[in-house]
């Protein structure tokens, strides 16, 4: 009886391992799908994949009255949502004056597609090719899952300047944070091995993290700071969590991208 019972929990365990590893982008990736109305001071773009693709994305110029930079932006976000939500992001950062190319990847915001590492990667990357054809200097701005996303750029197609704000290691160790019972490294199809690229990435670059991060825990970030190939400046914002408007467009972060600016010249 006891190895009976023994065997149906190990059964239990498999086929919940099962149901995961096919969901799994699903739990990864959380996009609001619907196609937002564009937001004032934003004007649309089409962004063309290598894949075939056609994306939508916003550009956001500097506000008439400011003085314009020989600067772009270019900002990958979160797993969650879509452009609208960092609009408060592109806006603070056009008040800068720099000029904001606002991603949305493939199956958010309106997009075709479905989300996957190699597929944020071709979508970066089309952005990238938007901005140099505007002939503008590009600093990478990546959020949380979107860091990841633009370091992997950064890599291949290095920007002028690096801002990853609330990094993790790799997904796998993001994931055993949130799921140590599961056999996460294992399991996962996308990767994106933060900590291991980021030592390759030799351009002035800026960490900015949390101290009280539920998400992406702040010893993560710190690994990512340390091991950067040619960190500017490391900014922890103390008691802030992962989603709390200081780390969307905080005084302590718009601080940390201005400095970048400064070290770029």
């Amino acid at each position: 009886m006891g190895r009976l019972l023994l065997l149906r929990g190990a059964l239990g365990v498999l086929i919940v391992v099962l149901v995961i590893w096919s969901l799994q982008r699903k739990l990864i990736y959380f996009p609001d799908r619907s196609a937002p109305p564009l937001a004032a001071g934003a004007s649309a773009v089409t962004l063309r994949t290598d894949d075939g693709l056609r994306l939508e994305a916003w550009l956001v110029k500097p506000p008439l009255g400011t003085r314009e930079r020989p600067l772009s932006v270019l900002v990958a976000h979160g797993n969650a949502g879509h452009r609208a939500s960092r609009m408060p992001l592109a806006s603070a950062l056009a008040s800068l004056g720099v000029t904001v190319l606002l991603l949305d990847y493939r199956g958010y915001g309106g997009n075709p597609g479905r989300p996957s590492e190699d597929g944020l990667r071709l979508d970066a990357l089309a952005g990238r090719t938007f901005l140099d054809s505007l002939g503008l200097p590009i600093i990478y701005y990546g959020e949380s899952l979107g860091a990841a996303v633009v370091t992997s750029l950064a890599v291949r197609h290095p920007p002028a300047g690096l801002v990853l704000r609330s990094p993790f290691t790799s997904l796998a160790a993001a994931g055993r944070f949130h799921y140590p019972w599961l056999p996460v490294g294992a399991l996962l199809w996308d990767r994106y091995p933060v900590a291991s690229q980021i030592s390759q990435v030799k351009v002035p670059t800026v960490v900015v993290y949390g101290t009280a991060d539920t998400v992406v825990p702040a010893a993560q970030s710190a690994e990512v700071a340390r091991r950067a190939g040619r960190l500017t400046a490391e900014v922890v914002i103390p008691g802030a969590d992962h989603n709390d408007r200081a780390m969307l467009d905080g005084p302590e972060l718009l601080a940390a991208v201005e400095t970048l600016t400064q070290a770029i010249g």
